[in-house]
């Protein structure tokens, strides 16, 4: 981290390699992002059911899942540098046997080593940013970071409207994004911090799980929120009869705020911490949601949804955040990859539970369950701040 008394050199040298990681994880997510609706399309034209489409789509995140423990093992065994560029080149390879094979069973195996190789990207790229950025700037950094990412996802599917589906061009995109991942941070590495083992944490994921639980929970719900959201929320629209351009445009709505708030969020948190602003973002998130059955056919309902993407990413952003404010090291690296888990674990109870109770009770069901997990996680984390004032 940036201390007092840095020279401006070293400072300058710690923001260009800043701003390295985080262009290098845009080619990353430039690349993901273009992959999911390619995966679809080419399924869908070899006739295969939405029930396998889906099945496949899940093969990324079992493998973030699994692999997840073995990422602070893998830091130590290799080094995070070689990690990082290993793992990009190895998306590369991926993507050039997912062209070359053209078999949806291969596909599977495949999208499931994806999710292997490009978890340890998710973690220490999110390590460095928190590593590199200043302690006074680490919210608008992070607020930055991951504004970038979202839009590198989100050119995704752009790129693949410009280059098509057909041929080789879509998969030589992907490849291209993981390649430049690759060499971005090969040309920085110079410059990232290492992961010295401090003992701030033994044990890995589970020895970080005994010292933050609060965190890990935010991140559980944060992520079961998000794809709970954005997979039901034009079912929730359709239960109120809006037409289907609308219900496409609710999605768009959501995107808009993840994208363009988490700025503002990062310097709020700056000013009032970390825990604080969890707190704040599951609140406003749970209002956001239970608001939505007055407002749904009302104008009123856009603002709300773009408020409501910006604050429900948001209690992952300030996740971060305090993660970055709190560890360092080691620790660092063990508590991204328990994000990485809890993330993935998240998108699996989140959408199947909030789908349930929607064809139990109609589309109440959907903010019913934001609004009961965001209240579970505000319970949670005022019990642990108390337990820490009564020390």
């Amino acid at each position: 981290m940036v201390v007092a008394g840095s020279s401006d050199g070293e400072a300058g040298t710690r923001w260009a390699a800043l701003a390295g990681v985080t262009a290098a994880l845009a080619m990353f997510g430039a690349a993901q992002g273009l992959s999911y609706p390619l995966f679809t399309l080419l399924m869908q034209r070899q006739g295969m059911s939405p029930a396998l489409i889906g099945l496949s789509a899940a093969m990324m995140p079992v493998g973030l899942i699994l692999s997840a423990p073995f990422v602070p093992a893998a830091v130590r065994l290799v080094g995070a540098r070689n990690l990082a560029v290993g793992c990009s080149l190895a998306g590369a390879l991926c993507f050039l046997a997912i062209g070359c094979l053209q078999d949806w069973v291969a596909w599977f195996i495949i999208r499931f080593l994806v999710g292997v190789v490009i978890n340890p990207l998710y973690v220490l790229g999110e390590v460095w940013a928190l590593s590199l950025a200043p302690p006074t700037r680490r919210g608008r950094v992070m607020g930055v970071f991951n504004t970038l990412l979202g839009a590198g996802y989100a050119a995704g599917p752009l790129i693949l409207i410009t280059v098509g589906t057909s041929g080789w061009a879509p998969f030589v995109a992907a490849i291209s994004g993981f390649a430049l991942c690759a060499l971005i941070l090969r040309a920085v590495s110079s410059k990232l911090t290492g992961f010295e083992d401090d003992g701030q944490v033994s044990g890995g994921i589970v020895g970080f799980a005994k010292l933050a639980p609060a965190l890990l929970l935010a991140v559980l719900v944060a992520a079961a929120v998000q794809q709970s959201t954005y997979a039901l929320m034009p079912v929730f629209g359709t239960g109120y009869g809006l037409p289907e351009a609308t219900l496409a445009a609710l999605v768009t709505a959501l995107s808009a705020g993840n994208i363009l708030l988490q700025i503002p969020l990062g310097l709020m948190a700056e000013r009032f911490g970390g825990r604080a602003m969890i707190v704040f973002c599951a609140l406003a998130t749970a209002a956001c949601a239970l608001s939505l059955p007055l407002l749904i056919t009302t104008p009123l309902v856009w603002p709300v949804l773009v408020v409501m993407g910006a604050v429900g990413y948001g209690v992952y952003t300030m996740a971060l955040v305090e993660l970055g404010s709190r560890f360092k090291g080691t620790a660092l690296v063990a508590g991204n990859a328990a994000f990485a888990l809890m993330w993935g674990a998240g998108g699996i109870v989140g959408p199947p539970g909030a789908g349930a109770l929607m064809q139990g009770i109609g589309p109440l069901g959907l903010p019913a369950v934001i609004a009961g997990l965001d209240a579970l996680l505000v319970a949670f984390a005022l019990y642990r701040e108390s337990g820490r004032r009564n020390r």
